[in-house]
């Protein structure tokens, strides 16, 4: 069973929410997704988000909206390949409220989750809120990868005026936070430019007619379901009211959703035993609408993308329960959901997440792979390789970092983390050493105390059995980084002894005297040096060290940047073929000036993919990180 598409969350005995173990029981039904409170104000259900952030994988969302009563539900059951699931309903009351969400494994893309939506019917007397259609409409587009449309009869004037819901999007949805400001300081309106961003990011549009009782069949040439659809589509010329009216659904359907297909059913079966559609065998199902049923599942399963948001970014169940909050919220604040802010909101959210993930992984490692003491080369390599591991995480599951202000902050986090690593391997270097010779100068200490060296020829044999703990001290292995510094700070502190014990040697004549006081001088200055050297080579490494980093973040910053542009790149070309399809279409049909008014959205869409945008961020950033970094 996939994972992904598990339900039940387990806590961990003592850990926190974001602590929950993998999901236990396989999703069989449906959740609540979004629903009303008493207040009939929406909300987003709980248990719905911990499904998403329990999925890792890719999203594929499949929206289906129309009006109650139309047999929504059905199509989505069998998208999910089942008989039963999302509420058909055997009334003329609407059984579906909210929004309902059902998550599977992917029937033909392995490693893929299929996130069903099916929201409650639009117009239901009962209820007698269009704000609430509207809300949910607007949701169902702006959550979707695929928006199915699901109505009755046939694609005419009746069904397009239903459809009224597509021509408020440019009102109840924003693209950016914040308009650009004129020169008297005023925020300026969006322009018609603005409708790019919309075909961006909004899903493909399919059209699903149930009971379609006519022949597909223009001026006597027979026509696809999708030629049909654009037919339909087709705006009338002329001037005044009636003429706006008729225009303004097909046209925002035309402009707002970049990819349109159209599917038409017959009816299922006849008389009232379509009531108890979920109960019968399929095989007293008109044969037809079987084959329809068919086609049009195929459809979605080929067709359907990842659910992506501004910039091309895919999202998983994790962030597209973000999303969904956003949404959510704003709405019920009484504002128009925002394209960018919720990118930008989705962003911060991952990036943070992403650089705690990054940031406990080069912890975890240096924790495994340091055996303390360790050498300064053996430490830096083993930093190098963590910290690249660190980024690779990041960098997988970041985005949209402004500023890269989390891998900055990444970046801050493994330097003091490594350099609490090195001060730790220090110390515990220090202990060691000084251990090590404490242990090993026992005998020459206790010969001290007792006065052995207090005699004629005493000073050769302490300074040999000194020596003698030198040299075993420096033949034993894994002292660290202390070693010199720790030898220094021994012999410096038996310089005062090893003076007293030479003027006490009765055996040596001054001359004598003078010449071992210069050799023990000779021999401490020949060891502060060593330990200087053992400063100047941790200090030379940990410049390296950070230049090594710096070098490292740029690198991946590139890579990640110059990803990130292709995929808007992409984006734009999507768009801007977009553009062009229409606007040869309407000039085929005899509508220039229409066509004409969408040359300024595909200019500004041509200068978009002309602009060599990574290789200018690239210039300035070396700046921005030591800027941010203070390297």
């Amino acid at each position: 069973m996939n994972r992904a598409c598990w339900t039940r969350p387990v806590p961990r005995r003592g850990s926190s929410h974001s602590e929950l173990m993998p999901l236990q029981e396989p999703m069989e039904a449906p959740v609540c997704l979004v629903g009303n409170t008493d207040s009939a104000e929406l909300e987003v259900v709980q248990d719905a988000l911990e499904i998403l952030n329990h999925i890792d994988q890719p999203v594929v969302v499949v929206a289906i909206v129309g009006f109650y009563r139309t047999g929504k539900s059905y199509l989505m059951n069998k998208l999910a390949g089942k008989k039963k699931g999302f509420s058909l309903g055997a009334t003329i009351q609407s059984h579906t409220k909210g929004i309902w969400m059902w998550c599977l494994p992917h029937p033909t893309k392995p490693g893929h989750t299929l996130v069903l939506l099916d929201t409650e019917g639009l117009g239901d007397a009962e209820k007698g809120d269009s704000n609430n259609d509207s809300a949910l409409f607007t949701l169902a587009v702006l959550l979707s990868s695929v928006l199915v449309y699901n109505s009755m009869g046939t694609i005419n004037q009746q069904a397009l005026e239903q459809l009224h819901f597509v021509t408020e999007l440019s009102d109840r949805i924003k693209v950016k936070s914040k308009g650009k400001e004129n020169k008297e300081g005023e925020e300026e309106e969006e322009d018609d430019t603005s409708e790019n961003e919309f075909v961006r990011v909004f899903p493909a549009f399919v059209w699903v007619v149930r009971d379609f009782i006519l022949k597909l069949n223009i001026d006597g040439k027979d026509v696809t379901e999708s030629e049909y659809l654009e037919h339909m589509l087709t705006p009338k010329s002329g001037v005044g009211k009636k003429v706006a009216a008729y225009n303004l659904p097909r046209e925002c359907i035309q402009s707002f959703f970049p990819t349109r297909n159209c599917f038409v059913f017959v009816r299922p079966i006849s008389g009232d035993k379509i009531s108890k559609m979920e109960s019968l065998p399929e095989n007293t199902l008109d044969p037809k609408f079987i084959e329809q049923t068919r086609k049009f599942c195929n459809y979605v399963f080929e067709k359907a993308e990842v659910k992506k948001v501004k910039g091309g970014h895919e999202l998983n169940g994790r962030t597209f329960s973000i999303l969904v909050q956003n949404y959510v919220t704003t709405i019920v604040n009484g504002g128009a959901p925002c394209i960018e802010s919720a990118v930008l909101s989705m962003a911060n959210s991952e990036n943070e997440a992403a650089m705690q993930d990054a940031e406990r992984h080069y912890k975890a490692q240096m924790e495994k792979l340091v055996k303390f003491p360790a050498e300064v080369q053996e430490l830096s390599a083993l930093h190098g390789k963590c910290e690249q591991e660190a980024i690779n995480v990041f960098m997988k599951r970041s985005f949209k970092d402004q500023d890269n202000k989390y891998q900055g902050m990444l970046k801050g986090r493994v330097e003091e983390h490594y350099v609490a690593t090195v001060e730790k391997n220090a110390n515990i270097s220090l202990e060691r050493c000084r251990s090590l010779l404490k242990d090993l100068s026992t005998n020459l200490e206790k010969n001290v105390t007792s006065g052995v060296y207090s005699r004629a020829g005493g000073h050769n044999a302490y300074v040999c059995d000194r020596d003698k703990v030198v040299k075993q001290f420096k033949e034993t292995p894994n002292k660290g980084v202390k070693a010199q510094f720790v030898l220094e700070e021994f012999l410096a502190s038996k310089k005062g002894e090893a003076e007293t014990i030479l003027q006490a040697d009765t055996n040596l004549t001054a001359a004598d005297k003078r010449v071992a006081e210069e050799e023990a001088k000779a021999a401490l200055i020949a060891q502060e040096k060593k330990a200087a050297e053992e400063r100047v080579l941790q200090t030379e490494q940990m410049l390296k060290d950070q230049e090594r980093s710096h070098n490292e973040n740029v690198e991946k910053l590139k890579a990640k940047m110059k990803e990130e542009a292709e995929k808007e790149r992409m984006e734009s070309q999507k768009a801007l073929e977009s553009r062009m399809k229409l606007q040869e279409d309407l000039i085929n049909k005899g509508f220039e000036e229409k066509a004409s008014r969408l040359t300024s959205q595909i200019d500004s869409l041509k200068k978009n993919l002309e602009e060599p945008r990574p290789f200018r961020f690239f210039e300035t950033i070396g700046k921005v990180f030591s800027d941010i970094l203070h390297i």
